[in-house]
């Protein structure tokens, strides 16, 4: 038993780690814009770098994992993430930035892959879906933390602080680039976690077939199935909304609004990504009372009104309304995978790794809403999100799942 907590707890360590690294981007970007004099057309290359990596790697993550096993792609993964982290770190140019995040999140992708199946046999089935939110929670938990995180090292860098790894990182870091010994610190992270990872005993996870890729008949079935790619490109749809608001709401706030990002818009994306996690327990209360395609197209009537107001109003109104936006996203994620794995009959492994490949689309919306604001300025620019967030109301409508979620009839029902 004690072995078993232990083993959860290193995975739900995992997943907050994999957030941690996964979500700095967003507050640091003005911060980049203004140290290499980037147009935001190239800022936009920086989601784009590390998003197209999942493209890349989801579904062949899945095939390392059945060939060599979790503990070695772990290792793998987390030494990718520490020299992806160090690349920078050594050489804070733009050039090194887009490597650096494309194999950082090389080694994200495959932690994301590994890290379910783990956490079903470490945990035990009969535990798999309590486990998961906590998984979750951890997650968003690291994602509110993160923005935190840098606003610490920003605002206390070269500053006279006495603190020993303020010292140790004022000789690395150049002061007008505090911003970059986020880097080092993730590398470190990675690092510890190598450690830790090599010293355990990681039990034997048999894969099962909704958890097993294919990458021969299995996906050509797949690929030939009209519904595999509109649900695709609701999952593009999807991770191209949450990652264009976060990674430009603070330099929207710095632009129209005069906020500065290591405060005010670092704050605004904690809360963003803090109530997204508030968001999951409301859905899971609303999944066993409505429709997931209500409840579905509730949330994203409740995001496009949340995003029209922050980027049209003024004042704390605005910030409000962008960390509703995380609130109001909080559900999709989930809806779409179920909808699309309850939509198809077949090859539900292989699916779900098609459908994670979806989340490159968190480096195309980004990348497009960059190169439309060096045209029309970035807040008629964010209004591009209008189309995938439509996109993905519309999944209400025509979605025709071969099984629905299931319901209770009433509150009293629900609890009793």
């Amino acid at each position: 038993m004690k072995k078993r907590t232990s083993l959860l707890l290193l995975i739900f360590l995992i997943f907050f780690v994999i957030s941690l690294m996964s979500n700095i981007l967003g507050p640091i970007i003005p911060d980049i814009i203004q140290s290499f004099s980037l147009s935001l057309s190239l800022a936009g290359f920086l989601p784009f770098s590390f998003f197209v990596a999942y493209g890349v790697m989801s579904l062949p993550s899945g095939l390392l994992v059945e060939k060599y096993r979790e503990k070695p792609v772990l290792l793998l993964a987390f030494a990718l993430a520490a020299l992806g982290a160090l690349v920078f770190a050594f050489n804070p140019q733009f050039s090194f930035a887009l490597i650096s995040l494309f194999v950082i999140g090389l080694g994200m992708a495959m932690l994301q892959v590994v890290i379910n199946p783990l956490l079903r046999v470490a945990g035990g089935e009969e535990n798999f879906a309590f486990n998961s939110v906590l998984g979750q929670l951890a997650f968003g938990a690291a994602s509110f933390f993160s923005p935190w995180l840098y606003s610490y090292l920003v605002q206390n860098l070269h500053t006279g602080q006495e603190a020993f790894h303020f010292q140790l990182l004022e000789k690395l870091v150049p002061a007008d680039l505090s911003w970059v010994s986020v880097y080092y610190l993730f590398a470190l992270i990675a690092i510890l976690m190598l450690l830790l990872i090599r010293g355990v005993r990681f039990p034997k996870v048999e894969l099962k077939e909704d958890e097993k890729v294919d990458l021969g008949q299995s996906l050509k079935a797949l690929l030939g199935q009209r519904k595999v790619w509109l649900f695709f490109i609701g999952v593009f749809c999807y991770v191209g909304s949450e990652q264009g608001i976060a990674n430009w709401v603070s330099k929207f706030l710095q632009e129209y609004h005069g906020a500065d990002p290591a405060t005010v818009g670092a704050q605004v994306i904690s809360y963003f990504w803090g109530l997204l996690t508030v968001g999951c327990l409301l859905g899971l209360l609303l999944l066993k009372l409505m429709d997931s395609k209500h409840v579905l197209m509730l949330f994203t009537l409740g995001a496009i009104i949340a995003l029209v107001t922050g980027l049209s109003a003024e004042g704390k109104l605005v910030l409000i309304a962008f960390a509703m936006c995380g609130f109001c996203l909080s559900v999709m994620w989930s809806i779409i995978i179920s909808l699309a794995l309850n939509s198809v009959a077949i090859a539900h492994g292989t699916f779900a790794g098609l459908l994670c490949s979806g989340i490159i689309g968190g480096a195309v919306v980004p990348l497009v809403i960059g190169a439309l604001a060096d045209v029309m300025g970035l807040k008629l620019a964010m209004f591009f999100l209008l189309i995938p967030l439509g996109y993905i109301f519309s999944i209400g409508i025509w979605a025709k799942p071969l099984v629905s979620n299931a319901r209770v009839g009433s509150m009293k029902e629900l609890f009793s």
